[in-house]
C-alpha cells in the first residue's frame, strides 16, 4: 500500500493541511510500483527532501495499458456519450476549484513558482482549460458528404484509443490540463508519466479524478524516470498515439521509438528561443515591462520565453536603461512570500545548467549587464541575468537556456529584424511591440513562429492553439486543433441503391 504525504503549510499567503497519495494511479487505485522503489522529491527553495513518491517501471505501465485499454473496450471511448465524459470533466474541474489554494501550494512546493502565480495563472488557467473540453466533449462532429444519390457518405471522428501522455516540470498542472482535456473529452483513455521532479500536482489531482468518478482505467498515472517508464511508454505497442512536452532532444528519441515500435500518433511541444522585438515607435514603458515578464516569467523556466530582445538601434540605449532598472525591481525570494516574483530554478541540474550558459556567455565574449550570479547559499536561485554585445553564433543567442537569461541585441530595419529573428532552429513563439499594426502585423507574419503576440507576451487561452515551427514541434495543443490529435476519422459510405447488374 503507497504511503500518504501530509504536509501542514504554516505560510503569510497559504495555511493549511494537505494529503498526497504516493503511489501510482492505475486502474482507479493508488498502488506501489513492482519494484518497491522510490524517487526522492526536492524541494527548490532549500534543497532538501520533500517525500518520497513511488517508482514506476515498465512493468507498471504494462498494468496500465492494460486497464487502459479495458476502459477503452467497456466504459470509455465508444461507450461512453459526450454528454457523460463532459459531465465528468466538468466536475473535475469543480473539483479543482475547490482545491485551487492547495494545488497552489504544491506547485509552489516542489516546483518553486511563486505561490501568488500559481494560484492566478496556472491553477486558475487549468480549471478552464478542463472546462472549457468539458464543453467540447459532445461536439466533435464529422461530415455528410455528397458522393451520389444513390449512395449515403459520412464520417465520423472516432476516439483514437489508449494514449501516453508525459508532461514537463516547468508548469506541472497547465500540462496536466492541457493534456488530460483534449484526450478524456475526444473518449481516448489516458496514462500520464508526470515529472519525477513535480509530481504532487499531478498526484493530488489523480485522487480528484478518482472523487470526480471517472471509471477505473480511463485515467492512470506512472511515475517514473524518462529512459526508464518515458522509453516504455514510446516503445509500446499498447499505446495508439504519445504527445510529449519538454525538450528538442528528447522529443527526438520520442519519435524515433514511436515509429520503430507501432508507428504510434505522435504530438512534440518541445524548446525555444523566442524573439521579442522592440520598434522604436514601441510604448517604450509597456515594451519594458512586457519584455522582462516575456523572459523572467516562472524564472525563465518557459518554452515561449522571449530570450532574445531585439531593440532598434534608435533607442537600444534607453531601453537597456529602462529595462535594467525594471529588472533590479522583480523580487527574488522565497515561493510563499507574497512580494516574491520569482522563486529558485526547478533543481539543481536545472541550476547548474544555467550556470553553464552564464559561464559560457563570458567566455565567448558577451557582456554581463547584470546579474549572472546566485543569491544566498541554499535552493537554486539565479539573479535576474543581461547579456549585451553578444555575436549570433554565441550558445546564449542560439540554444534555449530555459532560465532567467536573455540576450540584447541592436537592429536597424525590419528586413534586419525578420532575418535575426529567424535566425534560430526553434519556431515556438515571438513578440512585437510597435504601435504602427502595419509594421506590427507585417513583422508578425514574416516571422516563422507558432505563436505572435503583438504588444503583449505569455498569454494563453485554452480556445487559442499553441505549437511550434520548425524544431519547436509537431502538431497543435489547446484549441479545437488539439481534438485532432486524439481522433482518427472514419469514411462511411452506405450503399442506398446502387446495383452490380
Amino acid at each position: 500500500m503507497p504511503e500518504t504525504f501530509v504536509k501542514n503549510f504554516d505560510t503569510a499567503v497559504y495555511k493549511g493541511e494537505v494529503s498526497v497519495p504516493l503511489g501510482l494511479y492505475i486502474n482507479g487505485k493508488f498502488v506501489d510500483g513492482a519494484n518497491k522503489t522510490t524517487i526522492d522529491v526536492i524541494n527548490p527553495a532549500n534543497g532538501q527532501l520533500i517525500t518520497k513518491i513511488s517508482e514506476g517501471t515498465p512493468k507498471d505501465l504494462d498494468a496500465a495499458v492494460d486497464a487502459a485499454q479495458k476502459a477503452f473496450d467497456t466504459t470509455w471511448g465508444l461507450n461512453a456519450t459526450g454528454v457523460e465524459r463532459s459531465r465528468l470533466l466538468n466536475k473535475l474541474a469543480d473539483l479543482m476549484e475547490e482545491h485551487a489554494d492547495t494545488l497552489a501550494a504544491l506547485e509552489a512546493l516542489d516546483n518553486g513558482k511563486t505561490f501568488a502565480w500559481a494560484r492566478k495563472t496556472d491553477v486558475d488557467h487549468s480549471i478552464r482549460c478542463i472546462r472549457y473540453y468539458a464543453g467540447w466533449a459532445d461536439k466533435i462532429l464529422g461530415q455528410t458528404i455528397e458522393t451520389s444519390e444513390a449512395k449515403l457518405t459520412y464520417t465520423r471522428h472516432e476516439p483514437i484509443g489508449v494514449v501516453g501522455q508525459i508532461i514537463p516540470w516547468n508548469f506541472p498542472l497547465q500540462m496536466f490540463a492541457w493534456k488530460i482535456g483534449p484526450a478524456l473529452a475526444a473518449g481516448c483513455t489516458v496514462i500520464l508519466k508526470p515529472s519525477e521532479f513535480t509530481p504532487l500536482t499531478a498526484l493530488y489531482t489523480s485522487k480528484l479524478i478518482h472523487e470526480a468518478g471517472f471509471p477505473p482505467g480511463v485515467f492512470n498515472l506512472v511515475n517514473g524516470y524518462g529512459p526508464t517508464v518515458g522509453q516504455a511508454m514510446s516503445e509500446h505497442k499498447g499505446i495508439e498515439k504519445i504527445a510529449f512536452t519538454g525538450s528538442t532532444l528528447v522529443g527526438r528519441k520520442i519519435m524515433e521509438a514511436a515509429a520503430k515500435s507501432n508507428l504510434k500518433k505522435v504530438t512534440l511541444e518541445l524548446g525555444g528561443k523566442s524573439p521579442s522585438v522592440v520598434f522604436d515607435d514601441a510604448d517604450l514603458d509597456e515594451a519594458v515591462k512586457w519584455s522582462a515578464f516575456g523572459i523572467y516569467y516562472n524564472h525563465g523556466q518557459c518554452c515561449c520565453a522571449g530570450s532574445r530582445i531585439f531593440v532598434h538601434e534608435k533607442i537600444y540605449d534607453e531601453f537597456l536603461s529602462r529595462f535594467t532598472n525594471y529588472v533590479k525591481t522583480l523580487k527574488v525570494g522565497d515561493p510563499f512570500d507574497p512580494d516574491a516574483f520569482q522563486g529558485p530554478q526547478v533543481s539543481q541540474a536545472q541550476y547548474d545548467r544555467i550556470m553553464g550558459f552564464i559561464e559560457s556567455g563570458k567566455s565567448e565574449g558577451a557582456t554581463v549587464h547584470y546579474g549572472g550570479e546566485r543569491i544566498g547559499q541554499e535552493g537554486y536561485y539565479i539573479r535576474p541575468t543581461i547579456f549585451t554585445e553578444t555575436k549570433s553564433h554565441m550558445k546564449i543567442v542560439q540554444e534555449e537556456i530555459f532560465g532567467p537569461v536573455c540576450v540584447i541585441i541592436k537592429f536597424k530595419d525590419e528586413d534586419d529584424i525578420v532575418a535575426q529573428a529567424n535566425d534560430t532552429i526553434y519556431g515556438l513563439a515571438a513578440s512585437v511591440y510597435s504601435q504602427n499594426l502595419t509594421r506590427a502585423l507585417s513583422t508578425a507574419h514574416k516571422i516563422r513562429a507558432g505563436t505572435v503576440w503583438v504588444n503583449t507576451a505569455n498569454m494563453l487561452y485554452p480556445q487559442v492553439p499553441f505549437g511550434g515551427f520548425k524544431q519547436s514541434g509537431i502538431g497543435r495543443e489547446l484549441g479545437g486543433y488539439a481534438l485532432d490529435n486524439y481522433t482518427a476519422v472514419k469514411s462511411v459510405q452506405v450503399n442506398l441503391s446502387l446495383s452490380l447488374s
